[in-house]
């Protein structure tokens, strides 16, 4: 395409989303694959716009599909350091080759950029201060470390 003006995609840092994982709930294979319900015990967020807690009481309905891709479906509670509740919700999907993908479930540390771990949170929020949030489109690049996921996350401007 020689379109001069097409747009080139920007972002900046919005924030790191670390979250504390319980064992999971539900763990077995139902017709639609590997079903694992998995709550959120808390967990923290950081950033120089936005920060503050995860609260318990979210979870993550991941499925595994058969070609080894889990995919994420995950709802919380994040509560900022100046007390504003913000709903996240986020899809993304973690895969990589079979013998990083059995180093991560057997709890060993793996180096982010050895496997793809993408999510695509969504923010809303009554909080006029983070009114912001409400309108932006957001992109995060992610990790697992021993307690859960470490999401660093993007606003596309």
């Amino acid at each position: 395409m020689n379109d001069r003006t097409a747009p080139e995609l920007r972002s900046r840092p919005l924030c790191v989303l670390e979250a504390e994982l319980d064992p999971p709930q539900m763990s077995a294979v139902t017709p639609a694959g590997g079903r694992k319900i998995v709550t959120v015990r808390g967990g923290r967020f950081y950033g120089s716009r936005l920060k503050g807690d995860i609260l318990p009481g979210g979870a993550d309905w991941a499925l595994s599909r058969a070609d080894g891709t889990l995919l994420l479906d995950v709802r919380l509670t994040l509560r900022t350091d100046d007390g504003a509740f913000i709903y996240l919700s986020y899809v993304g999907m973690r895969h990589g080759p079979a013998e990083v993908m059995a180093r991560l479930a057997g709890g060993e540390r793996v180096a982010a950029s050895e496997y793809y771990f993408r999510i695509l949170p969504r923010f809303e929020t009554a909080a006029d201060r983070y009114d912001w949030l409400n309108r932006i489109v957001a992109v995060g690049l992610g990790d697992r470390l021993a307690a859960g996921p470490r999401y660093t996350i993007f606003e596309i401007l």
